[in-house]
């Protein structure tokens, strides 16, 4: 049996359930919030809570959160939330960057000053084998990201660590990637260079195209398409957002489908009232309220959604 990492310990893969496979639970830079942000540590995690509860009375069992080094990640937050809900979370190891890789790898790498092994794929190996510090939790997924500045040094480099990581460790993929100049295609590309199997990567923020084909040219080569930004309005609308999906169920492509929102609890990127003014969709329970019923309208079937939801998710992790 296959079984899955999760933040309160293993789960066998059939356990999933019904997941969104790109949700936040919050995007928090720590040391702006120690320095700058206003911040009630017991209300954060409660309001997490609750708002993970109502995703569980909609359905949802499971969740992946990506949240990686440039996203804030801190696991001891996330366990007092994970001990109160049902709800599976399960989070990622990797690095989020569009540009450079962080400082603390500036110096040490193949080639570099420090010349050693690259060290990011040591500490996602640790991340994915023994536990995220010494929380005792461990990552079941890789996260990277290329985003409309392109392949740069930084980037590469991290997208290869990542590849090399995956390729060893058969942990599998999600990346960040924006759509409209098709970066997709680059990642599956240096992914692949590495040793990665690009069925088990998950090309998020596909959601963001209506391009049929493109989506239709990363699902050919394997991978998942994340349809995984419902409620941001904003970078496409929403019945543009459902038309794809229901079109790439029609073409035959529903078992390369996955979906979430990119949302989250708290995020430090925007003013919070200004985000919800903007972007009221924008919640962990727009897919299970408005996004299913509209693909139904437009002749997705259960069995379709299904698929999406909890079959692609497992296929992920080699289930």
């Amino acid at each position: 049996m296959t079984q899955v990492q999760t933040v309160t310990g293993p789960i066998e893969v059939e356990q999933m359930g019904a997941t969104l496979v790109h949700e936040h639970i919050f995007v928090m830079n720590e040391e702006y919030r120690l320095n700058y942000a206003e911040w009630d540590e017991q209300a954060q995690i409660a309001d997490a809570v609750e708002q993970l509860t109502q995703l569980e009375g909609l359905g949802i069992d499971t969740i992946m959160d990506p949240t990686v080094l440039g996203l804030g990640r801190y696991i001891p937050r996330v366990q007092r939330i994970a001990q109160q809900v049902k709800l599976n979370i399960i989070v990622a190891t990797g690095v989020y960057t569009y540009n450079e890789v962080p400082f603390q790898f500036h110096h040490s790498g193949p080639g570099l000053l420090f010349d050693q092994p690259e060290p990011m794929v040591q500490l996602f190996l640790k991340d994915l084998n023994d536990g995220i510090a010494d929380t005792g939790v461990r990552a079941a997924f890789l996260k990277c990201a290329i985003e409309e500045q392109g392949l740069t040094p930084g980037v590469e480099r991290v997208m290869r660590a990542v590849g090399a990581t995956s390729a060893q460790s058969g942990a599998p993929i999600t990346v960040h990637t924006h759509a409209a100049s098709e970066s997709g295609l680059v990642a599956q590309r240096v992914l692949a260079e590495e040793g990665a199997d690009l069925s088990r990567v998950i090309i998020g923020h596909s959601g963001d195209s209506t391009d049929l084909d493109y989506l239709c040219r990363l699902a050919d080569a394997g991978s998942y398409l994340g349809m995984d930004r419902f409620g941001l309005d904003v970078l496409l609308p929403f019945e543009e957002r459902v038309d794809t999906v229901a079109e790439l169920c029609r073409r035959g492509y529903t078992e390369r489908v996955v979906l979430a929102h990119d949302a989250s609890c708290s995020i430090d990127w925007f003013p919070a009232e200004a985000r919800k003014a903007a972007v009221p969709n924008w919640n962990y329970r727009h897919i299970s309220e408005d996004v299913l019923p509209a693909l139904r309208e437009r002749g997705v079937d259960d069995a379709q959604i299904t698929t999406m939801l909890v079959d692609n998710p497992r296929g992920h992790f080699g289930g």
